[in-house]
């Protein structure tokens, strides 16, 4: 079956379409990547967008207004996809939508609202379209978050020691699979971990411009690219200490957060209570805060591999804090600081080396819980969500006339190979 992953994150900067041929073997899916595409939400639909996320109050008709235009946009990436990508022989999409509120309050999550309605693509593609992925993990009592989680699961089971799957979008989430940890019981655990990209783009877009005049309002960056203004700044202790006592981060896992809590005012609140400070200290210091939070997050498991994905990837001081907070090296056995290898034997990796391309491997995921959800299939683990049960997720917009479905195979996948990656090893009848 060729699917089409829809994903846009929480940095909402584009539209990802991931395509994949996917099929099972035995109790292994073999996923075939096809390829990805990227297209940027317009200037005037990212303006609007941004305007109407948590603190801003917005009307039920621009409630209404975005929801057509991202899905709109949605189907046009999704046409492009099956165009591009699977000469026009698309199976089925997968779109995760845009998620514009995470209801969660005193550590349990009470709804989620994710936009770009799926009637749109579905008319556009002719293809059935499975969509609203999250909302059945809530009502099974779940966090809806992070649902890459069974995913990351299939694909890292049977990877020596305790590997940890990272994603670095506006939040941060692991995936911790561990081969019998102690306090872990063996079962697996994924969470957010805090902002990753989130507060640093933020302060980018809101600081930079005051402090760097430029000719026209689009010359002002929105997010720290290639880590330059974190690399000219220094780290203000007092700020990182205030930032690091928010008690989200001391909240056991299961657990989940967005940008309802982590955002421009949440930060301009912390801003007010320290002196003034150049742009570059602020980004150095968030820069700081993200690797500092991941680290924690991730430490008490005795990782011995992390392998990373997201845009947060492509910030090179970002992963080189991330490497230092870790005591970790890289792949090639270089760690952050120059040296070789790292203390603790952990290794930050990207997930490229394992064959998901780091920028497109949640578009990929939803991919497979598509597949899932269309063969009858429980999208999630109930140790990771926090859920009472393992629930098929999302719904089902047909696409041409009728709906025909695949039945549910005699045997669920228990694990993921990535065709042409390295991953676990695959099964005799497989190679």
């Amino acid at each position: 079956m060729r699917v089409i992953g829809l994903m846009s994150g929480t940095s909402y900067d584009a539209i990802d379409a991931a395509a994949a041929d996917l099929s099972l073997h035995g109790d292994t899916l073999v996923l075939t990547p096809l390829g990805m595409i990227s297209t940027a939400y317009d200037d005037e639909l990212r303006a609007d967008l941004a305007g109407a996320l948590p603190p801003a109050g917005v009307d039920l008709a621009t409630v209404c207004r975005l929801d057509t235009r991202i899905g709109q946009a949605f189907a046009a990436a999704a046409v492009r996809a099956d165009a591009e990508l699977c000469g026009g022989r698309a199976d089925l999409v997968a779109s995760h939508g845009q998620t514009v509120f995470h209801w969660t309050e005193d550590g349990r999550v009470h709804g989620t609202l994710q936009i770009g309605e799926a009637a749109w693509i579905a008319e556009a593609t002719g293809r059935p379209v499975v969509s609203g992925f999250r909302t059945r993990d809530v009502a099974a009592g779940g966090q809806g978050a992070p649902l890459v989680s069974i995913v990351d699961v299939m694909w890292l089971r049977g990877r020596p020691g305790v590997p940890v799957a990272l994603n670095l979008g506006g939040i941060g989430n692991v995936t911790v699979v561990p081969g019998g940890v102690a306090g872990t019981g063996g079962e697996p655990l994924a969470f957010d971990t805090g902002p990753a990209n989130a507060l640093i783009d933020a302060a980018v877009t809101a600081l930079a411009g005051r402090d760097t005049p430029r000719d026209t309002p689009g010359d002002v960056p929105t997010m720290d690219v290639d880590g330059a203004f974190a690399a000219r700044g220094t780290v203000h202790p007092p700020l990182l200490r205030r930032l690091l006592a928010d008690p989200y981060y001391a909240r056991p896992a299961p657990k989940t957060t967005g940008k309802e809590r982590f955002h421009l005012p949440y930060l301009r609140a912390a801003l007010d209570a320290c002196e003034p400070l150049s742009v570059e200290d602020v980004v150095a210091t968030l820069t700081r805060l993200t690797a500092r939070t991941v680290a924690d997050a991730i430490r008490p498991f005795g990782a011995t591999e992390v392998i990373a994905s997201g845009g947060g990837i492509r910030n090179p001081v970002l992963m080189d804090r991330l490497r230092q907070e870790l005591g970790a090296g890289r792949a090639d056995g270089v760690d952050g600081r120059g040296g070789r290898g790292g203390r603790g034997g952990c290794v930050v990796r990207s997930s490229d080396e394992l064959g998901l391309p780091a920028g497109a491997k949640e578009a990929y995921a939803f991919a497979v819980l598509g597949w899932l959800t269309a063969h009858g299939l429980p999208g999630t683990v109930p140790a990771c969500t926090g859920a009472r049960r393992a629930s098929v997720l999302g719904s089902i917009t047909p696409g041409g006339p009728g709906l025909r479905l695949p039945r549910p195979p005699a045997t669920a996948p228990v694990r993921l190979t990535v065709d042409g990656g390295p991953g676990p090893v695959r099964p005799d009848h497989l190679r």
